[in-house]
């Protein structure tokens, strides 16, 4: 029983690690926040958490397959390469076609939170990075002896990984929130940050895939 408390902990920190660094789910999650404000950031932060669980929950599935078939990762990595070049084209236009539009500070916020929710859920989904993280994750843990794939080991492990993700996001949220005199700029330029942080996926993932 000890063992879950060391996983979960184990599995909190890396999850959370794992988006410490400005990414697209945290950079659009203060984006959310800054445009629509802090709850429509922490919704979007719950939805992309979600995902986060099922992403972990797919690793933990497919870790041992993955060490048999290495070509179900070349496959992951070419959908990864079609989806970010397709956003990093689509974020630079939005942002091309706001340069020169002022957006209102008060704005009718919480308008519609499911779509928000889904948002969160669809942004985080289009990362399929997060299921080779959550799987070379699980095989550590295994070997540590962290984790012995029965029904507690996976809840804990997928509960936790939800759970850090949310955490970070919801510092992102929390800080671009209070920085009031920022949030305008930021607003204007985060599709500028999204379209250059996809443009450097699509490089990151492109070198994986040809010259791993």
């Amino acid at each position: 029983m000890s063992h879950l408390f060391i996983l979960f902990f184990a599995t909190f920190s890396a999850s959370l690690m794992a988006v410490v660094f400005p990414g697209l789910i945290n950079i659009t999650a203060a984006k959310t926040s800054a445009k629509k404000g802090k709850t429509s950031g922490m919704i979007f932060a719950l939805g992309a958490s979600t995902t986060v669980i099922f992403q972990a929950y797919i690793g933990v599935l497919i870790s041992k397959y993955l060490y048999k078939n290495p070509n179900v990762i070349d496959i992951l990595l070419k959908i990864a390469l079609v989806v970010f070049g397709f956003f990093a084209i689509y974020f630079f236009i939005l942002a091309k076609k706001k340069k020169d539009i002022k957006h209102p500070r008060k704005v009718k916020i919480n308008k519609n939170k499911k779509n928000v929710f889904f948002k969160g859920m669809l942004i985080s989904a289009l990362n399929v990075l997060p299921i080779a993280y959550f799987c070379g994750l699980n095989a550590a843990w295994n070997v540590s002896g962290w984790i012995k794939f029965q029904l507690w080991d996976i809840l804990v492990f997928v509960i936790a990984a939800g759970l850090g993700t949310f955490a970070m996001l919801y510092m992102y949220v929390f800080y671009f929130d209070k920085l009031q005199e920022r949030t305008d700029t930021f607003s204007r330029y985060s599709d500028y940050i999204l379209s250059a942080l996809m443009a450097v996926l699509l490089i990151i993932t492109f070198v994986r895939l040809f010259y791993s």
